[in-house]
């Protein structure tokens, strides 16, 4: 015998089938984004009207107008006539290229002393602690000023450090050989990218294959052809030179080559060896995360330890190492901006200048805001990509 329940009075519908609850919550949402938007009109409408009052201009006309201010250090041709758009654009790049080769060589040295950690060796697994809680407490702008002034007291160049044949240090830079870049160099610098792009789907498609047939398919021809043979192709199709430059001592300074400057390579060092440090702890919570049932197992198979960690460990750990690796690379691309301390001028000293020239603070400040807001998001996007690409998917 059962007994029939109560049923629960039906839900009312409005307006578009929303009940009570789906109104009132569209209604205070639509409260808040208005409160939002009222406070913004205020303060835009207040900041126009106390610069109308001080008779100050509005406005991002000014980047047409010719800069006249020196940039030492540039990676693009600037010249003190260029406008300032054109030198916000070299700001950027600067700024571009402190932050890309910093990412790189953190990632490298961090997982090398995070490894060393766990490292079985006594003497080296001390080192690398010592090193991570040594710059993880030492404040960022005191070790950027710690090689600024290491850097500046380096000897001259006639007296310039030479560690090995055609490398000086000296306290005008690090001076490097280097190949001439022209327009022929990028051609096939591209045509090589090109090539190692098409060969990455042509290996992920033999490998599909070979799950479905299981029929092993070489991609070393493929490799060779696209990546080695196809540049070299074009190399002799344009009669591109590939001369290595060396640089040489003439008077006070060095003629040829490729020259850090002081302040480039000041910031470089700081910027890796601070943010190396915690990813080191970023990469060893990862490897600690991985059970240790898979450590045994590959020992069970008499594996390699450099093998094990390169094709079993860390491809495990990498689900736990991505995301906090995603916000350490915005912290260096975010600390780039403290170059402005010892003279090197990224995005953030070139605004600092126009600021100064031209009193359009409010513009400059956005464009730095726009710029890192743009290079933040970018990283963040692709990261969030490649997490998706190595995510475990369960069965």
């Amino acid at each position: 015998m059962t007994s029939d329940s109560p049923r629960p009075p039906p839900r009312r519908r409005f307006f578009g089938g929303f009940g009570r609850r789906e109104l009132q919550g569209l209604f205070w949402q639509v409260l808040v984004v208005g409160i939002v938007l009222g406070v913004v009109a205020f303060l835009w409408s207040n900041t126009v009207t106390n610069l109308s009052a001080r008779r100050i201009t509005t406005g991002f006309a000014f980047l047409g107008r010719e800069a006249g201010m020196p940039i030492a250090d540039s990676l693009l041709s600037y010249n003190p006539r260029d406008t300032y758009l054109w030198a916000f654009v070299v700001g950027i790049a600067n700024t571009l290229r402190v932050a890309v080769i910093g990412i790189v060589l953190a990632t490298i040295l961090g997982t090398l002393i995070g490894i060393s950690r766990l490292s079985a060796n006594w003497l080296l697994s001390r080192l690398a602690a010592v090193y991570v809680e040594t710059l993880r407490d030492i404040p960022l702008l005191l070790q950027l000023l710690f090689w600024y002034v290491l850097m500046q007291a380096l000897p001259a160049a006639r007296a310039a450090w030479r560690p090995v044949e055609g490398v000086f240090l000296s306290n005008r830079g690090l001076i490097l050989p280097a190949i001439p870049v022209g327009s022929p160099q990028l051609w096939v610098l591209g045509t090589a990218v090109l090539g190692l792009a098409v060969f990455y789907l042509i290996r992920r498609w033999l490998i599909a294959q070979q799950m479905r047939d299981g029929k092993p398919r070489p991609a070393w021809p493929f490799a060779v052809g696209l990546i080695v043979a196809l540049p070299a192709a074009m190399s002799v199709a344009l009669g591109v030179s590939w001369k290595i430059e060396w640089p040489e001592l003439r008077g006070f300074n060095f003629v040829g080559g490729l020259t850090l400057a002081p302040e480039y390579f000041a910031l470089l060092i700081a910027l890796v060896t601070y943010t190396s440090a915690f990813i080191a702890e970023i990469v060893r919570s990862g490897i600690q995360s991985v059970p240790r049932g898979q450590w045994d197992a590959a020992n069970a198979l008499g594996l390699r330890r450099s093998f094990m960690l390169r094709q079993i460990i860390l491809p495990q750990a990498l689900r736990v190492i991505v995301p906090p690796m995603t916000s350490q690379y915005l912290n260096l691309t975010k600390n780039a901006s403290l170059a402005v301390a010892i003279g090197y001028q990224d995005v953030v000293s070139v605004a600092n200048t126009t600021l100064n020239q031209t009193g359009q603070a409010i513009e400059a400040i956005a464009l730095i805001m726009a710029v890192f807001l743009t290079i933040s998001l970018c990283i963040s996007f692709f990261m969030n990509w490649y997490n998706s690409r190595i995510a475990l998917v369960e069965r």
